[in-house]
């Protein structure tokens, strides 16, 4: 990270507006119509698992995990991942990855997918899921669907839709 001290620490309620205003400039506001957030309109994101990214008072990063399932099985949505522009490509997007699927898997997570871009995401061990294995709300481009096994053969077997861990389902 250069000269600059990063710290990563997890999302606490507090930082919602900080991060939505960080949403709303880096995806905009077509950002509600993707696929993934069909996932997140009932279910929230578990602030154990999410992380914000800090040079000093400053947030230029963010990540969140929501439970969901594939199929009977379940997994983790990670997303979205951002950094503020003038912070890319300064290590901040794999530190928050870093530390989303090392808690993950501390907690006992076994999968986690996302919607994104292979060769970016190929580099912390996600790979693309075979076309027709599992489906998700909405149209998606099948090439941006990737997986991550936290646990040694998580993904074995596994084949469905993908939803909202409705377990978690908020009640309000």
């Amino acid at each position: 990270m250069n000269d600059l001290s990063l710290t990563i620490l997890p999302e606490t309620p507090n930082d919602a507006q900080l991060i939505e205003r960080l949403h709303e400039r880096t995806f905009g506001p077509g950002r509600f119509v993707l696929s993934a957030y069909r996932l997140r309109e009932h279910v929230d994101h578990i602030n154990a698992l999410s992380f914000t990214a800090w040079i000093g008072t400053l947030l230029v990063g963010s990540v969140r995990q929501l439970p969901i399932a594939i199929g009977e099985t379940p997994a983790l949505l990670l997303g979205p991942l951002t950094v503020e522009p003038p912070f890319r490509a300064r290590g901040v997007g794999r530190a928050l990855l870093d530390r989303a699927l090392a808690d993950a898997r501390a907690q006992g997570h076994k999968l986690t997918v996302l919607v994104g871009d292979e060769p970016y995401y190929s580099r912390v061990g996600f790979k693309k899921i075979p076309k027709g294995r599992v489906t998700m709300p909405g149209p998606v481009d099948a090439n941006r669907l990737l997986v991550i096994e936290l646990a040694d053969g998580a993904f074995e077997g596994v084949s469905g839709p993908i939803r909202p861990d409705w377990s978690k389902a908020r009640t309000a």
